[in-house]
């Protein structure tokens, strides 16, 4: 007899009951989407962060000096590899399976993530594209503004049901909705 094995996202049993139109706030989680850290050899920083940015298909998330996120939700984890295999200076280990990447948007997003984390999120001083690890609640994340109105959230796998449940919560005065994105 054969073994089929399914994936489930971490997520699942979570966003069940939430499933609705969008709504203009909402949450969206990604299914599978790529997520490397990325470390540079001292000294090589600007190298190694110019090469990170000059790489196609990958979003590049700041979490300290010297260490980033490569995110891809177009490319696969082997392409990713083969990328930042390429990069002097650098190290890189596949985090995928333990990270979840959460997408939150919409014109109440700020009000919505004011209540969960202690950084100013008005465009001037967090402007699009700026990204760093804070605590989101009582978890350690990476947050990304990503757009006018929109935030990329990267967490660590085993607590993203705490994370997405208190951004629910956080967002529930101002209707926000959840679903998988492309679902």
């Amino acid at each position: 007899m054969a073994l089929t094995l399914l994936h489930r996202h971490v997520l699942d049993d979570h966003i069940s009951g939430f499933e609705t139109n969008a709504n203009p706030n909402h949450l969206s989680v990604f299914r599978r989407p790529v997520i490397f850290s990325v470390l540079a050899k001292v000294g090589q920083e600007r190298a190694v962060g110019a090469a990170l940015e000059a790489a196609a298909d990958i979003a590049v998330r700041t979490c300290a000096p010297g260490e980033w996120l490569a995110v891809s939700q177009t490319s696969g984890s082997e392409t990713v590899a083969g990328q930042l295999s390429a990069i002097v200076d650098a190290s890189s280990v596949d985090q995928s399976d333990g990270k979840v990447l959460l997408t939150v948007s919409g014109p109440s997003v700020r009000k919505i993530l004011a209540k969960c984390v202690a950084v100013d999120l008005h465009p001037d001083a967090f402007a699009d594209g700026h990204s760093t690890n804070m605590l989101i609640g009582h978890v350690t994340g990476n947050l990304a503004r990503t757009g006018a109105d929109r935030f990329e959230i990267i967490v660590p796998r085993s607590f993203a049901g705490s994370v997405f449940e208190e951004l629910m919560e956080m967002g529930r005065e101002f209707a926000l909705t959840a679903a998988f994105a492309g679902d």
